[in-house]
């Protein structure tokens, strides 16, 4: 494949996904969401991080688990952080945190 044909199909489905966007938020502009989606709605952030991390712990490559003991305790800093605090910033910055604080210590 050349330059070119990789650069055209960039923007053609950037230009694709752009205008599917569009459409949604165009589409919703005068509406009000209702209330159960928008409750749904503030789920998705913590699910995405959720499934993330849980990637990283099974092995996403395919591989098997292959989790240092850094990111194990960083994993549980995290948790322990989201459950007590039900906030997502408080949970990465828990996390983060032990996971620096581990691995320059480990």
């Amino acid at each position: 494949m050349s330059v070119w044909s990789a650069l055209a199909i960039t923007l053609v489905v950037g230009a694709m996904t752009y205008g599917m966007r569009a459409i949604a938020i165009v589409g919703l502009a005068d509406r009000e969401i209702p209330l159960p989606i928008q409750r749904m709605l503030k789920s998705v952030g913590p699910a995405v991080l959720a499934a993330l991390a849980l990637n990283l712990a099974a092995g996403g490559e395919g591989s098997g688990p292959s989790i240092s003991w850094p990111e194990a305790l960083s994993l549980v800093a995290a948790a322990a952080a989201a459950w007590w605090s039900r906030n997502v910033i408080v949970s990465l910055v828990a996390g983060m945190s032990v996971l620096w604080i581990a691995s320059a210590l480990l």
